[in-house]
């Protein structure tokens, strides 16, 4: 009984909040059967001694869930004691009257949230899948908020769904991942492909990142599926998914709290297994998963191996952590030292390849390191080539770098001081101006006397410097380029201007030759 786990919570001296978040119910809970004796518990719970009912276990459960949150319905209900007790063998009627007679006995109304359904015509075997995008906003176990992202597919006929979370917002790469992977789902894919053509030019819960870029429309000429673009408010259309968005975020995702993006992708592939394709489709009367066995053996296969390995990889984002590395599934990657600090941003971008990982300098740039991906947690991956170059002492590495300017003087001075300045870190400063003056030997001389004159004394001034220099003079050539004939009108050159006699004493001395 929760009256009874409640009790004995509080005597081991537990607190409000911890009984609450131990028993995953509302504080108002606690307090209620905290304030009750048992008899007043019993009365408050209804009559003990008449018939017993499938559900009367969970009977507690069920009312602090609908005490904490009044809109749950009946399915949500269903779903969260199958979540909880995977072997619970009960019928939708059952619950729904079960759920009713609770609201009716504790006098808790539902909130009435209007829902609107569009009638669609119906669509033929491995015909149709339609697509869309949603966001939705849950709680966490450290009772923050954060905002989550999903992609859902449908397909048409049998109404069998697939779904995929991420916490940031979808890019283009990220769309075709998740396509392909709901093929592999699915088993196959149809012949025509729906989306909502605002959500793929401007998708507002998309952070306005546009899918129909020229890398997804090289993956539709892959794949050879047919793409339909629903007008804006076209239910007829769009229907089927535009319910099944409101369905995941009405029930998978209310009231659900979120701990990782890595569980939180399993408990929805769970949720459409005993509930989203299980339970029987309001329209068609049928269950989805009955019917997708027919509609598959219908659908167009699935390539094993697609060019997307090759042309469409995924590339993630990272940023270099100070200790040069990035993180990547719970574990650390090592980079070269220092590349902290080199990079735009401290990005650099990771492509898997099978069970190895590439980490690259842009999406489309040299590598940086590979590493083979470890399947435990907490490790630092860490390559030897990574580390400083201790072969070589500081006076030689710091000779190195003097060798490379002009004026050696002026180099060992602002070196020694760049030294002294940062004792702890000499071989880190030597390492990064080492490799501006292997990138950019153009501009180093320039940008010593630079940083002099400015005491910029840091290695990573100097790189700053000279990456300043660079683009300032790639932009100059280029606007020299660009503009082949000056403006007279702007120009304010000086003409000198000579007596006649100059030229005619010129002409004079040409014809006595």
């Amino acid at each position: 009984m929760l009256y009874i786990e409640i009790h004995q919570l509080f005597k081991r001296k537990l607190k409000i909040a911890q009984i609450a978040k131990h028993l995953k119910i509302n504080r108002g809970t606690v307090y209620k059967y905290l304030g009750m004796s048992f008899e007043e518990a019993q009365e408050y719970l209804g009559n003990p001694l008449q018939k017993p009912k499938k559900l009367d276990p969970y009977r507690d459960w069920i009312v602090a869930w609908l005490e904490e949150y009044p809109h749950l319905s009946a399915a949500q209900i269903q779903d969260w004691l199958l979540e909880r007790h995977p072997n619970l063998e009960i019928g939708e009627s059952t619950v729904r009257s079960y759920v009713k007679e609770i609201r009716e006995i504790y006098q808790i109304e539902k909130k009435s949230i209007v829902r609107h359904y569009e009638a669609v015509p119906e669509q033929p075997m491995a015909k149709q899948l339609q697509v869309d995008w949603g966001e939705t906003k849950q709680k966490t176990i450290r009772k923050k908020e954060v905002k989550l992202y999903f992609i859902a597919f449908v397909l048409a006929h049998s109404r069998y769904k697939y779904m995929e979370w991420l916490d940031r917002p979808f890019t283009t790469k990220d769309a075709i991942r998740c396509h392909e992977n709901a093929f592999r789902f699915f088993g196959g894919y149809t012949e025509e492909i729906v989306y909502d053509q605002d959500h793929l030019l401007s998708v507002s819960e998309n952070a306005g990142d546009l899918i129909l870029t020229s890398e997804f429309q090289a993956y539709i000429k892959d794949r050879k599926f047919r793409v339909h673009l629903c007008r804006k408010a076209d239910p007829e259309s769009k229907g089927m998914i535009e319910n099944v968005v409101k369905y995941i975020k009405g029930n998978f995702a209310d009231s659900r709290v979120f701990k990782d993006i890595e569980s939180w992708n399993v408990s929805a592939l769970q949720w459409l297994d005993r509930t989203g394709n299980k339970n029987v489709h309001n329209t068609t009367k049928k269950r989805p998963v009955e019917v997708f066995l027919v509609e598959k053996q219908h659908l167009q296969p699935v390539s094993p191996i697609l060019s997307l390995e090759s042309n469409h990889t995924v590339i993630i984002p990272r940023n270099i952590n100070k200790d040069n590395t990035i993180r990547f599934k719970s574990n650390r990657y090592s980079v070269p030292v220092g590349t902290y600090g080199s990079q735009p941003d401290n990005q650099v971008y990771l492509k898997i390849k099978q069970d190895t990982l590439i980490i690259l300098t842009q999406a489309d740039g040299e590598i940086l390191a590979e590493h083979k991906i470890s399947n435990e947690k907490g490790r630092l991956i860490k390559n030897r080539n990574h580390s400083r170059d201790r072969s070589k002492g500081i006076e030689e590495i710091k000779q190195s770098v003097i060798s490379s300017f002009e004026k050696q003087e002026d180099a060992r001075a602002y070196i020694d001081e760049i030294c002294q300045i940062y004792t702890r870190y000499r071989r880190d400063q030597l390492a990064i101006l080492l490799s501006v003056i292997k990138s950019d030997p153009e501009w180093i001389n320039q940008a010593l006397q630079k940083c002099i004159y400015e005491k910029l004394y840091s290695a990573n001034d100097f790189r700053d410097v000279v990456n300043y220099l660079s683009k300032s003079n790639t932009e100059s050539i280029s606007a020299i380029y660009k503009s082949n004939i000056v403006p007279t009108s702007k120009t304010k050159i000086k003409v000198t201007t000579r007596s006649i006699s100059t030229y005619t004493s010129i002409l004079e001395g040409v014809s006595n030759e």
